[in-house]
């Protein structure tokens, strides 16, 4: 059953939380990090992103941007901006975007039961990002930013958070982006420690590199205390766990740059070969199986017959796998999204019109707009032991870094 465990987290005052919260690293790149940051030196991307505060050109993976990242940390620690709990503690975490509220648990969780699938993955990793924030994790000696996880709902733990969040926040702040955060402290840690004892196993929602980095940073922690006994808090890493029914995922839009040598006109064509073409009375696809293309100024409806699909198939099922093996490698010539530099990913925060720009500007020359993945659809995915397509789910609302840090000590 799944471990969770209270941690002495450095944490904000609650008067400088909105300052000091900021995207995970992940969402932006340097030049937009180093904008959110300007003129807010408490900004906790000085630490995930640290090289915003070193010379334009530095490359990501240098020393000095670890070294930079631990001298930000410790300044916002020195400066008194975070302040370390007296005691382990659990929290309770609520984000509401669009009037819609998800709460999570704020705690530790085992790199054991990472590393024995009781925190299932649905994505594979790349080693230089894995890389990258294990080096992170090591070099702070501290996870930085939670691990967003999910579980199937239990109605006791239901009852233990509706509980705690009767009581006065510890943090309450709209973010620039309007979403709403809320932290509680928990007012008995071990009574969430015996229900989720109750829980089968956990699955990472968003996280995969920051899980797996917390894990290989944990076991090389193991592997240089010859004085291990499985008590030391390295064995333990940063999460948020919500419960799977009230997360929402967003679609997972796709751009491609060119169109394969064919004119509009061909692609439309092929497109018709592939399902029912019409013209789109809306951007966003209704359901599983339908896609819409934003190709000539126009939006075109392309409806796959559902009795070609295998529903019984949790990946060949899904639409990003449907996309890839019916159109995007016989109509565009993309065999592998992963490494093709023809086709780029918009998260669906950004809407169809983000899709609309990218053409009309001429940077792209198709905008492809996807129904998402549910959260059914990711659980059995991850309960087969397969992986997604990637790119294949947008999680909103993204957790804040920097309002919990765990030391690894």
């Amino acid at each position: 059953m799944l471990r969770v465990h209270p941690f002495a987290a450095f944490r904000p005052e609650p008067n400088l939380a909105p300052r000091v919260a900021s995207v995970p690293y992940d969402v932006v790149n340097t030049a937009e990090a180093r904008e959110l940051a300007r003129g807010n030196p408490l900004s906790f991307l000085h630490v995930v992103r640290p090289e915003i505060d070193l010379p334009d050109g530095t490359g990501l993976y240098d020393d000095e941007v670890y070294a930079k990242a631990k001298d930000n940390l410790d300044r916002l620690i020195a400066g008194g901006t975070l302040v370390q709990e007296a005691a382990p503690k659990m929290y309770l975490y609520r984000q509401v975007m669009d009037h819609r509220p998800q709460i999570g648990l704020v705690c530790c969780c085992h790199i054991d039961d990472y590393a024995a699938d009781r925190i299932k993955k649905h994505e594979k990793t790349r080693k230089a990002k894995e890389d990258d924030r294990t080096r992170h994790v090591l070099t702070l000696n501290a996870n930085t930013g939670p691990v967003f996880l999910t579980y199937r709902d239990l109605e006791e733990i239901d009852r233990l958070v509706e509980q705690d969040v009767n009581s006065r926040p510890l943090f309450h702040f709209d973010a620039p982006d309007g979403v709403t955060h809320t932290v509680w402290t928990v007012h008995d840690p071990q009574a969430y420690v015996k229900a989720f004892g109750q829980v089968p196993c956990a699955y990472v929602a968003d996280g995969h590199h920051r899980s797996a980095s917390a894990a290989r940073a944990g076991a090389e922690r193991r592997a240089a205390n010859p004085g291990h006994t499985g008590e030391e808090e390295y064995n333990w890493f940063l999460t948020v766990l919500f419960p799977a029914g009230q997360l929402k995922i967003l679609p997972y839009n796709r751009v491609i740059a060119d169109l394969n040598g064919y004119s509009a006109e061909e692609v439309l064509q092929r497109l018709g070969q592939v399902g029912t073409l019409s013209a789109a009375a809306d951007p966003s696809p209704e359901k599983p199986g339908v896609f819409c293309f934003y190709i000539g100024g126009k939006w075109h409806r392309l409806e796959l017959d559902e009795a070609s699909i295998d529903r019984s198939d949790p990946v060949e099922s899904l639409d990003v796998a449907l996309l890839q093996n019916r159109v995007l490698e016989p109509v565009f010539g993309i065999d592998d999204p992963r490494t093709s530099d023809r086709v780029d990913f918009v998260g669906g925060i950004r809407g169809t019109g983000e899709l609309e720009k990218r053409v009309d500007s001429g940077r792209d020359a198709v905008g492809i707009s996807m129904h998402p993945t549910t959260v059914d659809q990711l659980l059995a995915v991850a309960d087969a032991g397969l992986i997604m397509p990637p790119k294949s789910t947008w999680f909103e609302p993204k957790l804040r870094s920097g309002l919990f840090i765990h030391s690894l000590d």
